[in-house]
């Protein structure tokens, strides 16, 4: 019976073990593998196979039964919380996100969680803006004594940058501004004629905003690298919510994970539900993961000297909050007690909008996938320094011809309609801002044990919201959205203030934080857990603080830079 379990043990064990496939997981498992380590990566969902497991990628709007809409009694049933987003409930990708009575959440205060559990996670649906952050984000919260000060600088993972945009394929235009680092740009999409012309007036009327088109995942000059992994240049089909059969855009399916696969050294395996690391008292060090197979509800444990836990911020500190030992009875890497602590979102839903006189012979063609992007320009200095909040916002937005849409509320019918139908309607164009959270210990989650999932695990309770701090930056991206639309000429300016709460913006960050001092922090300069430095974490849970642009190229740059450390200190017997 010894040499069974032994067998079992040697047929388990891996060199390095990866919880999650999504963006920061599936660049966990091409650097580990490349480097030559023997990985299994973990999915709690299905397999989804790059493009044959994409069953709306080429399907036409009247292909889909109720016009691309969702039942309101399967809304009511399955989909309560997830419908607050207004489009994760339409049937052509309604599939890439879970059903709220079979995975609930619980609420102290209003968060919109939304959640995809399947292989390659939301890389598929992610918004696939890539922007860099500076030292000016990574100095922050030293400089305003906020949470804990980083324990890098952006010369630390500039390299790192550098790398993930050349592999991944970003398309952008430099701008030399240094609150928004340039990096290794693609050719940049084209801004339409309005656009140009806006950005023109804005930045004639306000010498510190300036405008450019959105700096994003999706090729278009394709690297020799990425053609060998079958990627191609964006299509401009804007269908990137249903997976982009072209490789397009950066996905792990159609990415990362293809290139790991390619070195015969991982070993990807879904329905496997990690629920808890493995303390070895004896050892005193975490050894491995218990899994619950969602398939056949066996009980299975994987071992491995390096674990990467990559399951999207609030999961990977509810697997650290559930794996609870003598030697970590409040869970692995809480003797801060700031695991689930300091939860952060971009907040967002505010802005403005108007309409655009003129250029009526001009069109566009395709439906591009992009929009344009106006960066940070409050609190950069003392010239910009805002008395009523900290920190600062982008905007994103874009310009185009309404069409058939805007004469549904006129319920016009007959000749007339139909020969108004032909013409494209008139320009319009809004900027949406996206705003920093300030880290907060008390916006926090915490293990439930009383409400289960479908599988009997505890679940989360949310206790978070925007406060003070935001709540004045809102005004200010009201006003200052709308005093630049009306200096571009545009009439009818209206600002907006949307039902956000936090988790809506798809940005949860801060839940188990990097810093200098174990005593304030969960992971190091390294991602490594301080009570267990062969655990690395490197999704959105490990920030100290959350800027205003758009987080996953920072998640990928620092697991690229983890597994690189980690390779080497398991080199040198380290860990």
């Amino acid at each position: 019976m010894s040499n069974i379990n032994i067998d079992w043990k040697k047929e388990n064990t891996y060199d390095a073990i990866v919880i999650g496939s999504g963006i920061s997981g599936g660049w966990a498992a091409k650097e580990l593998a490349e480097k030559g380590l023997k990985t299994l990566v973990l999915e709690r969902g299905r397999n989804v196979r790059h493009i044959r497991d994409y069953p709306t990628m080429n399907m036409n709007p009247w292909d889909f039964k109720y016009r691309n809409r969702m039942p309101p009694e399967e809304i009511e049933k399955h989909y309560q919380k997830q419908n607050r987003t207004g489009y994760t409930v339409r049937p052509e990708h309604v599939h890439w996100f879970v059903k709220d009575d079979e995975h609930p959440y619980s609420e102290v205060k209003r968060f919109d969680w939304i959640r995809g559990y399947h292989v390659g996670g939301r890389s598929i649906t992610w918004g696939r803006q890539s922007y860099r952050w500076s030292d000016l984000d990574f100095e922050a919260n030293a400089r305003d004594g906020i949470g804990v000060d980083w324990p890098i600088r952006y010369k630390d993972i500039a390299p790192w940058y550098d790398y993930v945009e050349e592999w991944i394929g970003v398309s952008g235009q430099k701008m030399g501004l240094p609150q928004l680092p340039d990096g290794v740009f693609q050719p940049p999409m084209e801004m339409n004629c309005v656009e140009r012309d806006a950005k023109a007036k804005i930045e004639s009327a306000f010498s510190e905003r300036k405008m450019t088109i959105g700096r994003t995942a999706h090729i278009t000059k394709p690297t020799d690298a990425q053609k060998k992994l079958g990627r191609g240049r964006c299509n401009f089909r804007n269908l990137c919510m249903r997976g982009c059969p072209y490789g397009g855009y950066f996905s792990s399916n159609g990415s990362t994970l293809i290139a790991a696969e390619q070195t015969g050294n991982m070993t990807l395996r879904p329905y496997s539900i990690v629920h808890s690391l493995v303390y070895d008292q004896a050892k005193s060090k975490i050894t491995g993961v218990k899994v619950l197979d969602a398939e056949t509800k066996e009980e299975l444990e994987f071992y491995a000297k390096v674990i990467f836990v990559n399951a999207s911020a609030l999961n990977s500190a509810w697997l650290l909050m559930n794996s609870t030992s003598d030697r970590f009875p409040n869970g692995i890497g809480n003797e801060s007690d700031q695991l689930g602590r300091n939860v952060m979102d971009h907040h967002f839903q505010t802005g403005a909008h108007g309409n655009v006189d003129g250029y009526t012979d001009r069109y566009y063609s395709g439906r591009r996938a992009n929009g344009i992007y106006i960066p940070r320009f409050r609190n950069l200095d003392r010239k910009t320094k805002q008395k009523d909040f900290l920190r600062g916002y982008g905007y994103q937005g874009g310009a185009s011809r309404s069409g058939w849409g805007r004469l549904i509320a006129e319920m016009g019918f007959g000749t007339k309609m139909k020969e108004e139908l032909h013409e494209p309607g008139r320009w319009r164009m809004g900027i949406n801002g996206f705003g920093e959270m300030l880290p907060h210990p008390d916006n926090r989650i915490s293990l439930n044990k009383d409400v289960l999932d479908k599988f009997g695990m505890p679940t989360l309770t949310m206790d978070v919201e925007i406060r003070e701090n935001e709540l004045n930056m809102r005004k200010d991206m009201q006003a200052a959205a709308a005093e630049m639309l009306e200096a571009a000429g545009l009439k009818d300016v209206r600002t907006y203030n949307g039902n956000y709460a936090p988790g809506l913006g798809i940005h949860e960050m801060g839940t188990a934080r990097m810093g200098r001092d174990p005593k304030t922090s969960v992971l190091n300069r390294w991602n490594q857990v301080h009570e267990a430095k062969n655990v690395f974490l490197t999704d959105g849970a490990c920030m100290a603080s959350s800027s205003c642009v758009n987080p996953s190229l920072t998640y990928m740059a620092l697991t690229a830079r983890a597994a690189d450390h980690a390779v080497s200190e398991l080199k040198k017997g380290n860990l």
